[in-house]
């Protein structure tokens, strides 16, 4: 495998924040609490140190949720830790997606475990266990119900409403069918495709499926994942939830801070609400709305007054749900956590809530640029060196690099740009001449020579369009090569699912990824298979 580092300053495909961020633009310094370095993490395990974090709640729960899956001993030694103050989380969080959906849910958690083994060299007197929260509540089924596979999209059609984690997984089955057709029969599909149904029928709970599913994948690496839809976690959350319903906070301070984003250039992520909590029952997940001094569930009949609410979320915390506003909140609260490792986007709306989290008395925790990753296996490595082409030049735009490549391999010189030179110099003769005769008549010398141009130009493209056609086989290659690497012009990990690369590669594939990615390395990383 042949590694390249690329900037990410130098991929197009990424955000003008996201690249900021990892740059470390002035612009953002004021949005997060701490730089991103291992040396820093001294000062955030000093200010984590002063939260009042429940680890004897934390423990319970993990080892409740636990009890039903077939235990690893480094799993089962990192929920131990949690008990002991001298350890921390370092933590990243998706949501409950099909067969795990894009590519990126693997990054965030390969970055999260590598940062953890990272920090355990680096802070011998602490230890560092690798959370992976999963979005158990989350009720945006559309965007978790599929899963592209070799151009093909896979779609889980539920029937049921509410929160994600909580439907059934009898309706599971024709994906489940359809996807064992996709992968075939070979070693590797079987081994892929069993432990993926297994795990997706020994549940009727989906989010006890997927997390069974990543437990399975990453379990001797010592990952704890969480689901932190649970009473016991929610009852830590209640002081939250009750300020929350009666004096709304959040929404000023996110709306401040987002406000001051926008005068930096960089434009709001997420929309804050006066009560940013969702009501959660079965099937159901709904806002509530605070209006005429009544609190009303959204799409529904149910409405309550201040002291019913209140009594509600005393007795029953369950049924609240943070939106994505608080939902940051709770997660720092319920664990002893030092660093998020996220997307571009989601670094993005945490930059927008250090106001609360100060509010709050929550400490910040520091943010991390997740890993990106464009994995190009041999047979697509030996297409791209056939055709004389860098893997950096696959990140431009696909007109440029067709351009590119013509100029670059014809034998004939199209590029009329000394010509374009000559006509500019010698029209600055000619106004020199006609501004000593009549300066009224340099107007329509200026309209003349731009014609001229326009005309090389023209004839510049013809040039171009005619030595295309010489190379159509290769250039039909190039669009090939860059909607495999690219689709639509996009990232390879926002689409694509592991089980692509698995087929290939088995637990190689994630192996390879153990071995080369690090999320305090600020370049975007792509994974060359030249099967050398």
């Amino acid at each position: 495998m042949q590694v390249h580092k690329i900037p990410f300053s130098e991929v197009p495909q990424l955000s003008k924040r996201d690249r900021a961020y990892v740059d470390e633009d002035v612009a953002l310094r004021s949005f997060y609490k701490y730089p991103v370095s291992i040396e820093a993490f001294a000062d955030v395990i000093k200010d984590k140190q002063k939260d009042a974090t429940n680890r004897t709640v934390l423990v319970e729960v993990l080892n409740e949720q636990y009890a039903i899956y077939d235990q690893h001993d480094a799993v089962k030694k990192n929920i131990h830790l949690l008990s002991k103050e001298t350890t921390f989380t370092v933590t990243t969080a998706h949501q409950p997606s099909l067969f795990t959906g894009p590519l990126y849910y693997i990054y965030k958690i390969i970055s999260t475990i590598n940062l953890a083994k990272q920090l355990n060299t680096s802070y011998p007197a602490y230890q560092f266990v690798p959370v992976f929260v999963t979005g158990g509540e989350d009720h945006d089924f559309e965007e978790v119900n599929h899963v592209n596979l070799f151009n093909k999209k896979l779609v889980w059609e539920s029937g049921q409403k509410g929160a994600v984690g909580e439907m059934s997984t009898e309706s599971l089955a024709p994906v489940l069918e359809e996807l064992k057709g996709i992968l075939g029969t070979s070693e590797n599909a079987s081994k892929i495709f069993e432990l993926i149904h297994r795990t997706h029928t020994s549940h009727n709970v989906y989010s006890k499926a997927i997390i069974e599913l990543t437990h399975e994948l990453f379990k001797a690496n010592g990952l704890v994942i969480l689901n932190m839809n649970t009473p016991k976690l929610k009852r830590l959350l209640l002081p939250i939830i009750k300020e929350e319903l009666l004096s709304h906070p959040s929404k000023d301070l996110v709306d401040t801070e987002q406000a001051k984003l926008g005068d930096k250039g960089f434009k709001s992520q997420a929309f804050p609400r006066a009560i940013n909590l969702f009501y959660l029952d079965d099937q159901v997940r709904e806002r509530i709305i605070y209006e005429n001094e009544l609190y009303k569930i959204n799409n529904t009949l149910d409405i309550f007054t201040e002291e019913d609410i209140l009594e509600m979320a005393e007795f029953h915390p369950e049924l609240f749900s943070p939106n994505v506003i608080t939902r940051p909140l709770y997660q720092e609260l319920v664990l002893p956590n030092l660093a998020y490792i996220g997307g571009g986007g989601e670094l993005a709306y945490w930059m927008e809530r250090t106001t609360q989290f100060e509010h709050y008395k929550i400490n910040f925790p520091m943010l991390i640029r997740r890993n990106s990753v464009l994995w190009v296996d041999q047979g697509m490595s030996k297409k791209v060196t056939k055709l004389g082409l860098q893997i950096p030049e696959l990140f431009g735009d696909t007109d440029g690099l067709l351009k590119y490549f013509v100029q670059t391999n014809t034998e004939a010189s199209i590029n009329l740009e000394e010509e374009k030179k000559a006509i500019i110099n010698v029209f600055e003769d000619i106004k020199k001449k006609v501004e000593a005769v009549d300066k009224s008549l340099v107007k329509t010398t200026n309209a003349e020579e731009a014609k001229a141009i326009k005309s090389l130009e023209q004839l510049e493209g013809r040039l171009m369009k005619a030595e295309k056609q010489k190379f159509d086989v290769s250039l039909n290659q190039i669009k090939s090569i860059k909607e495999k690497l690219f689709p639509s012009n996009g990232l390879q990990e926002r689409k694509d699912n592991f089980l692509s690369f698995y087929l290939k590669y088995g637990d190689t594939y994630f192996d390879t990824l153990k071995a080369h990615l690090n999320p305090l390395d600020k370049n975007f990383i792509v994974i060359e298979d030249r099967g050398e």
